[in-house]
């Protein structure tokens, strides 16, 4: 099935499945991201982050956005996976599972150690898929996040 990187022709696409993620998720509200903020941030002369699509009769069906992180323990850089999104419906027929072994390949060739990401507790089929495919949750740390008006305030001392 077609994994490729994302071109400037998908945006449209890309948005639209980051949205019906949100939705999922029940947060669609908070969906701020223009096709032109994606543009600038995919397309750019430096990009940080990085979007593959899976594509059914050159249809976008699904998406993985991603960016590095880096361990210190490690010493090497990983890839943190944003989001992953298949369209409801092809769901089932492996397009998750060939995003994610395109992630996999990326890391294995550029000698990243870790692939990671976060899932909402209550998503217990992607929880189930995640853990078949030897992904171990990482429960013993907490996610902690500053935002809006105390990012501003923290910058200001």
């Amino acid at each position: 099935m077609p994994i490729s990187p994302a071109q400037a022709k998908d945006v449209p696409a890309i948005l639209q499945l980051i949205r019906g993620l949100a939705e999922y998720e029940k947060a669609l509200n908070e969906v701020v991201a223009t096709e032109d903020a994606l543009r600038a941030s995919f397309f750019c002369d430096n990009p940080q982050v990085f979007c593959h699509v899976a594509t059914q009769d050159e249809v976008v069906v699904g998406i993985a956005v991603w960016h590095l992180n880096y361990s210190t323990w490690l010493g090497k850089h990983g890839m943190y996976l944003e989001d992953l999104y298949v369209v409801p419906e092809v769901r089932g027929r492996g397009y998750g599972m060939a995003l994610l072994r395109e992630l996999a390949k990326i890391c294995v060739d550029r000698d990243y150690e870790r692939l990671q990401w976060w899932v909402l507790d209550w998503n217990k089929p992607s929880i189930e898929f995640y853990k078949s495919i030897g992904a171990i949750p990482m429960d013993e740390w907490t996610v902690f996040r500053v935002s809006g008006d105390d990012l501003n305030k923290l910058s200001l001392g």
